[in-house]
């Protein structure tokens, strides 16, 4: 993307990239907004309907209330349908209709995620606690009456606790998928994205939010790490106190920046016995290096001791856009604990795991989305790697080409799961 920065004559070279930023899903068949970025979002939220988490006429009409642009009118009717649909919850559990009351009660919780996204930023805001407190409530809600039911964990961690549900398939002792979240999800958003398809599968799964997400974030003020490695091993270590787990069967996948922090957690972590990156992803560094190639190269080496002048531009053109100010200065800023552009492009440098991919030794499935930006890095991934590994490209024709194959999520449980039968059963033998 060409971007005329200051005068006519100085022209700059930026391919605005970030994180998790999904593709235009669908823009010209579904449209939940004539805003493209609301659409993406409320897209996101009805993604999860095949799984529970939504009706298509709940979405509808929530959005048709929602001007374009209009954040306060997002948060307030995005909370007005979570209100309304966890009232039926509560009245359906009060006249003991448990399946009315937990499928209503999933549908509220995703709601009132929706509800909050655009209120990102630090420190949190009461609207944001308040809508967090009850995504996390019905949520627990939905847990309790899921069968079979979910277990809420609390995972031991450097002096605290990570937020986590085991959500045990009906087999008993059996394999399970350690799933690992992304830059703006939560422990109950994963569930969609993984534990209703493991368990379906025989597979036990254990949803977990670590630092920089969900509850580690809002209500602990836990940073994103670079070094996942770290937060995968006591991870790991609670799995396996669990009885119903095989110690020689056990896998994890991370979705969205997840597929970073998924392989960064295999690379020092002998103990899984597979790795999904959904989509695999080398980390920050290259793409925020191209982001502000027009820097002087000292400025680029040491950020933080160039002059804030060089970085007015970039901020300048972010600030100018609401879908790019969200992700960058709201979200990016409050999920890393950091302050300005020079600190965004100083620590990138640590969110880079080629290095260490060669290190991990378990198989890899590599996910690659046609259109996902940060999934094109996959054949520098699978070309790092040493380990066995399958690189699987999900199509725009498909209709599996947007980030993380969101509108064609049976398609990627499909091949992801089926992949890793075929890892455990070779075990096997």
């Amino acid at each position: 993307m060409l971007i005329l920065l200051g005068s006519e004559s100085r022209r700059i070279s930026v391919d605005v990239w970030h994180p998790d930023s999904p593709v235009a899903i669908a823009k010209e068949t579904l449209m939940l907004s004539t805003d493209a970025f609301f659409n993406e979002q409320a897209m996101r939220t009805l993604a999860h309907t095949q799984f529970g988490g939504a009706d298509f006429g709940e979405c509808i009409t929530t959005m048709q209330r929602v001007p374009p642009g209009d954040t306060a009118a997002w948060q307030r009717e995005w909370m007005a349908t979570a209100d309304r649909v966890a009232a039926i919850a509560a009245a359906c559990a009060a006249a003991g209709h448990d399946v009315s009351a937990r499928e209503a009660y999933l549908r509220a919780s995703n709601y009132y995620r929706t509800a909050y996204l655009f209120l990102y930023g630090a420190p949190p805001c009461s609207d944001l606690l308040q809508a967090f407190e009850r995504e996390s409530a019905t949520f627990r809600k939905f847990a309790l009456r899921a069968d079979p039911p979910l277990e809420p964990v609390e995972i031991p961690y450097e002096g605290t606790t990570l937020p986590g549900y085991f959500c045990p398939s009906a087999r008993g002792h059996g394999p399970t998928l350690i799933a690992t979240n992304g830059y703006d999800s939560t422990v109950h958003e994963l569930y969609f994205a993984f534990a209703v398809a493991a368990n379906r599968r025989g597979y036990h799964c254990l949803l977990f939010d670590g630092p920089g997400q969900g509850r580690a974030l809002i209500q602990q003020g836990l940073p994103l790490r670079p070094d996942w490695e770290s937060v995968v091993r006591p991870v790991v270590d609670y799995v396996l106190t669990r009885p119903e787990v095989d110690p020689e069967r056990l896998a994890i996948a991370g979705w969205s920046f997840g597929g970073y922090l998924a392989l960064r957690g295999a690379s020092g972590e002998p103990r899984l016995s597979a790795c999904i990156a959904d989509p695999a992803f080398t980390g920050l560094w290259d793409p925020m290096r191209k982001l502000f190639a027009d820097l002087p190269p000292e400025a680029i080496a040491n950020p933080r001791a160039a002059d804030p002048a060089l970085f007015a531009p970039y901020l300048a053109y972010i600030e100018s856009s609401p879908a790019l100010r969200w992700k960058i200065l709201q979200r990016a800023f409050w999920v890393h604990g950091i302050h300005s552009l020079a600190d965004y492009l100083a620590i990138a440098r640590d969110f880079d795991n080629r290095a260490l991919l060669p290190s991990i030794r378990c198989p890899v499935f590599l996910a690659q989305e046609e259109n996902d930006d940060i999934a094109q890095s996959a054949p520098a991934v699978e070309a790092a790697l040493t380990c066995p590994k399958t690189r699987v490209r999900f199509l725009a024709e498909e209709g599996a080409g947007d980030h993380c194959a969101m509108l064609a999520r049976s398609l990627f449980h499909q091949r992801m799961f089926d992949w890793l039968d075929d890892v455990f059963t070779a075990g096997d033998r």
